[in-house]
């Protein structure tokens, strides 16, 4: 058994050498080596082919590069720009103009890829010359994006929830719906801030466009019915039922085949770009799920999980004392560690206090996620603000910095919120299932 000094010098030590640029997933996996031969000896590394073989035989994970495929086959076949121009017909004359367009596109793409950082390439693409050549302030532009590309990882369906998911047992389904309504409520509160800045500094957004008619708005409604066609046969067929989440995503995956052939834009070369890059990007991401499936077994043979639970029902918290630290903890770390690092790399020490907290797994799991969301948008290592800059490639990262801050505000508040109300977060899940 070890104790609470023992897991913290491991956790520690896992920390730095993320930190000093070692991969998440050989941080991870050398952490749980050490740990295993210090306290067991080097027999108990055999187990590690029993847990890749469990972990690579689990059917959910499936869905991971089946995801990951039908956002970048929709973002080859030009669905971003159709819609982009669908919501600008709607959002153009409300205060802020096509800032606003930028977090519905965010959240409309959001809703078919589960990916922030392609949410964020995807809609700087389209939106940056558009906004800049209307003289909208850049550093307003730049945050709207960075902020409303955020939305990928928590609007189902998204990827990060089901690694949770997996990682923790729980059920991927009610995830998916507890995502909808605090993903509204932040798209709703990223909307409210950028109208509130342009109303008290007009000269944040530049020329607004002309009213549609309603003919046009009508007309414009062809160029979102098509993802929002796929989100809803996709969730749709895992709440009713139908589907797991798997199956779900295979059919979505089906229709983006389709979208991408009437939009003529299915070729053999797209589709080596979108299977390349999907291999990529699941590579990467089984590979850290492997190495957290591993530090998970092993920290559960340490006893970490009753040592770490010991602590701090010492420390006599209420749940609400824990959230707090919670809060502060995950703001640090996720300055300094790229967020699916801090996920895989703190869910098997964190969970466990939360079941002895009595904190609803799928509240924490929804909780997690805009946790991750600031560590998107947070200095010096946010992802999201290096992404819309790389697509800018003018200027200095810093006026992306500066652009994010009443963003980082409003997640913050999201956060408050749904720790003051948590059925925004339970309600639809346990209504559904």
């Amino acid at each position: 058994m070890i104790d609470f000094a023992g897991a913290a010098i491991g956790f520690g030590l896992m920390l730095t050498m993320m930190a000093l640029g070692l991969h998440v997933a050989a941080a991870i996996f050398l952490t749980s080596v050490l740990g295993a031969v210090f306290y067991f000896g080097p027999a108990l590394l055999d187990t590690f082919a029993t847990q890749l073989w469990a972990v690579m035989n689990s059917f959910i994970l499936t869905a991971i590069p089946l995801f990951v495929l039908l956002g970048e086959l929709l973002m080859r076949a030009g669905v971003t720009q159709r819609m982009y121009s669908g919501l600008s017909t709607w959002l153009g004359r409300l205060p802020g103009g096509l800032l606003h367009t930028n977090i519905g596109a965010s959240g409309l793409f959001a809703a078919v890829s589960g990916s922030s950082v392609a949410t964020a390439a995807t809609i700087s693409t389209v939106a940056l010359p558009e906004l800049r050549k209307r003289g909208y302030n850049e550093r307003l532009v730049l945050g709207s994006i960075a902020a409303g590309a955020t939305l990928g990882i928590l609007i189902p369906p998204s990827v990060n929830l089901i690694i949770y998911g997996a990682l923790t047992g729980t059920s991927i389904g009610q995830l998916f719906a507890a995502g909808i309504v605090p993903g509204l409520l932040l798209i709703g509160l990223f909307m409210l801030s950028i109208a509130v800045i342009s109303l008290l500094i007009p000269g944040m957004t530049g020329k607004l466009d002309e009213p549609a008619t309603f003919a046009e708005k009508m007309a414009s409604l062809r160029h979102l019915i098509p993802p929002l066609s796929i989100f809803v046969v996709v969730m749709g067929t895992i709440y009713t039922g139908w589907a797991t989440p798997t199956e779900a995503a295979a059919v979505g995956v089906l229709m983006a085949f389709a979208l991408a052939a009437m939009n003529k834009a299915l070729s053999i070369s797209m589709l080596h770009d979108a299977f390349l890059s999907t291999v990529r990007t699941t590579a990467m991401i089984l590979l850290i799920i492997i190495a957290a499936f591993y530090l998970k077994f092993i920290i559960g043979i340490l006893g970490v999980p009753l040592a770490m639970t010991s602590f701090v029902a010492a420390m006599a918290l209420t749940p609400l004392e824990f959230i707090f630290v919670l809060v502060v903890f995950y703001l640090i770390l996720g300055c300094f560690i790229e967020t699916l690092s801090m996920m895989v790399g703190t869910i098997p020490i964190v969970f466990p206090l939360v079941l002895h907290m009595g904190l609803d797994p799928v509240w924490f799991g929804i909780f997690l996620v805009l946790m991750m969301e600031l560590a998107l948008i947070t200095p010096p290592v946010g992802m999201n603000l290096f992404v819309v800059q790389g697509v800018r490639r003018t200027g200095s990262v810093i006026d992306v910095f500066y652009g994010i801050i009443p963003f980082v505000g409003v997640v913050l508040l999201a956060v408050a919120l749904i720790v003051a109300f948590p059925s925004i977060v339970t309600w639809l899940p346990y209504r559904m299932f």
